[in-house]
């Protein structure tokens, strides 16, 4: 008579879904933690995983997502803060779904994929063209001061203050670029943006690298380089945008 097979850790069956194999897939690297973030948050709200069930080991995560072990770490550490993950020690620790998963991304008007869509497309569209055409201009003294001092305040905020300081940085780039009727436009898009990001978790991790991003940006447009302005904005909106939809969609 032949013994029943031993039941396979949820980790193990995570690792043979088809699904998991299309999600956790490498990311970009120029955005690897927000990505890694997005990429585990498709599994969780897809239903890939269930409540209770672990994910696989950090080091298969790794190799899955094309990072380092301690990006895969941080996003998991980050998610777990935000009440999406629980880690457990001992023998049958790991990484678990909590069983019962936030509601503080959703309020009481649904969004849909297409206002998502559209608010980041536009900021893309508004703000990376800021960036390239603010590069390519002589700026006054007063102008190059006025977007290091919003980028010191950015880097210094608290996070209860750190949406609009953030905004204030992003408007005095618009303002550089030397167009009146563009910074309205951007003002008006930022809104819809902030209402966007109200509504997931502040990450610390993401904090710590949008300010990099941000000091990328502001010395390519203080250097006169508009390539090198315009991959550091498209970089910086893209990793937004994954985590706008990794907790939204």
């Amino acid at each position: 008579m032949t013994s029943a097979p031993e039941p396979q850790p949820a980790g193990d069956r995570l690792a043979a879904e088809p699904a998991a194999e299309v999600l956790l897939r490498p990311v970009r690297l120029g955005n690897a933690f927000e990505d890694t973030v997005g990429r585990l948050l498709e599994t969780i709200r897809l239903g890939v995983v269930a409540p209770g069930e672990s994910l696989p080991p950090e080091r298969e995560l790794a190799v899955r997502l094309g990072v380092s072990r301690d990006t895969v770490r941080e996003a998991i550490k980050s998610l777990a803060d935000a009440g999406y993950l629980v880690s457990r020690r001992g023998r049958y620790g790991g990484t678990f779904l909590a069983d019962e998963l936030p509601r503080h991304t959703r309020d009481d008007r649904g969004l849909t994929r297409e206002e998502i869509d559209d608010a980041l497309r536009l900021r893309e569209i508004l703000e990376v063209g800021a960036a390239r055409m603010a590069a390519g201009r002589t700026l006054t003294s007063a102008q190059r001061e006025e977007l290091w001092t919003r980028l010191a305040d950015v880097r210094g905020a608290a996070p209860d203050d750190y949406r609009r300081l953030d905004s204030r940085l992003h408007l005095a780039i618009a303002e550089a670029a030397g167009s009146p009727s563009l910074v309205p436009l951007v003002a008006e898009n930022r809104m819809r943006l902030n209402a966007l990001l109200d509504r997931i978790p502040l990450l610390k991790r993401n904090i710590v690298h949008s300010d990099e991003q941000h000091q990328e940006i502001v010395i390519a447009i203080l250097a006169g380089d508009a390539d090198a302005a315009e991959s550091a904005m498209r970089a910086h909106v893209a990793g937004s945008a994954a985590l706008l939809h990794g907790f939204l969609d």
